[in-house]
């Protein structure tokens, strides 16, 4: 027999099951406000859409830098659901396992009674279509992109007073809440436990991708070449005829161009530092807009065969990664958190190599080794300029970028269809917690 159905009144959840109610979060949850003062915990807990409640200790990358004063936070227990005021409605929120403390910008909530099973709520925040309707709710919009080129589209801080207003369904006893909980954490971690082999199956190709081009541009084509001790470190043994040079007698570097954040938004074209990082070749048009003059157009301009680092980063691992320009983007200008390198000409060096060259492992080595780290790590042009460029014969530099295209291409294509997956199988794990969530599948 089907199950009797009635409409809850509320947009995001739709039917649920007719003797099942609705009720405001505070009448659910609360908010937990302990500070963390006097201090009872050195445990700094942070949050990711990909990982939920984890200890800011195993934090890798970029991002926001703890505050020294852990007074300032806030106390997070075992079982609360730990959410990112500003960030909730992308996914920022998850069910800790941690005694620690919080940012203040997070909230922490618990059961109000013992009516309430918290992990039956969790899966609620997980929902694509609870947290698209907390859009409403946010005070602000702000589009923030960080050092490694990752593009934060939405950043609404959501008042505690609203998230108190949100409707949330309430099946008939907490048994049944239980019962759901239970069934999703198992199908949950089913699909999550496919999601991490998908993941890991993507970064092994990534591996795999990144040693092709970094033996090719370092040893080239031929496995029966003449080698020669290169009596560098960093490429160890190289063809017997290629020859080397230092960057600096190839071309010029230049700093990128620096403006206030007025400046941006409307205008020339603009390449930014994500640009840089996230594409060995340079998109055709860069992604932002600045108001530039002529003057600067031509000081920063962007150029066929210009290749392009990043400088400036949190991380040592996010400072030299390149990006070659393969089509002139007339009127551009490019970020100041970039160096652009302009070769002499393109009878020692072509593009096409440089795309793969600059983007290989090699000269990422050769910078980790020698850059200073202070408060951020950052790429200077003398120590750019020390960088060993190897030159093979320009005719052999046009068969080993072709040889890459085709290589890269063939991993491209199997990436792609990985993360294909990995985004049906996170539509999936949203879909199935929202119909049992709201009672339209009933276990």
């Amino acid at each position: 027999m089907a199950r009797q159905m009635k409409d809850s009144g509320v947009e995001w959840i739709g039917m649920i099951p007719i003797d099942w109610n609705v009720k405001p979060l505070k009448q659910i949850l609360i908010e937990r406000k302990e500070k963390n003062d006097p201090i009872r915990t050195n445990e700094i807990l942070s949050l990711s859409i990909e990982r939920g409640v984890f200890p800011y200790s195993e934090k890798v990358g970029g991002g926001n830098k703890a505050k020294e004063d852990l007074t300032a936070y806030k106390l997070s227990y075992p079982n609360d659901i730990v959410l990112n005021s500003m960030n909730v409605i992308v996914g920022a929120v998850g069910l800790s396992k941690y005694f620690g403390c919080v940012s203040p910008v997070y909230y922490t909530l618990y059961p109000r009674t013992n009516d309430y099973d918290i992990r039956y709520y969790s899966n609620i925040f997980q929902s694509s279509a609870f947290q698209k309707s907390l859009m409403g709710y946010g005070n602000g919009i702000m589009m923030k992109e960080s050092d490694n080129g990752k593009l934060n589209t939405i950043r609404m801080r959501i008042p505690m007073e609203k998230l108190n207003m949100v409707i949330l369904p309430i099946p008939i006893s907490k048994e049944e809440q239980q019962k759901i909980a239970d069934f999703l954490d198992e199908k949950v971690g089913e699909i999550d436990s496919v999601i991490v082999k998908t993941k890991e199956a993507i970064e092994d190709y990534k591996k795999y991708k990144q040693a092709i081009i970094t033996e090719t541009v370092t040893k080239g084509l031929n496995p029966d070449v003449e080698m020669k001790d290169s009596k560098n470190e960093y490429l160890g043994s190289i063809p017997a005829h290629w020859s080397e040079k230092r960057l600096r007698f190839l071309g010029v570097c230049q700093n990128g161009i620096s403006k206030s954040s007025e400046y941006f938004g409307e205008g020339y074209p603009f390449v930014s530092y994500g640009d840089v990082y996230k594409n060995p070749a340079l998109p055709e048009k860069g992604s932002g807009l600045i108001r530039s003059n002529e003057d600067d157009r031509n000081t920063y301009s962007v150029r066929y065969g210009d290749v392009f680092f990043t400088r400036t980063s949190e991380t040592i691992e996010e400072v030299g990664f390149a990006s070659t320009c393969l089509k002139t983007i007339d009127d551009a200008t490019f970020a100041g958190f970039v160096i652009r390198f302009r070769p002499n000409n393109q009878e020692e060096l072509i593009p096409e190599f440089s795309k793969y060259y600059f983007r290989s492992d090699t000269h990422r080595k050769f910078f980790v080794k020698e850059m200073n780290l202070v408060t951020r790590a950052s790429l200077s042009q003398e120590l750019l300029k020390k960088l060993p460029v190897l030159l093979p014969p320009i005719a052999e530099q046009k068969e080993i970028a072709a040889y890459l295209d085709g290589k890269c291409s063939e991993i491209d294509k199997l990436i792609a269809k990985k993360e294909e997956l990995l985004t049906d199988l996170e539509s999936y794990k949203k879909s199935l917690i929202y119909e049992y969530v709201t009672g339209k599948k009933e276990i």
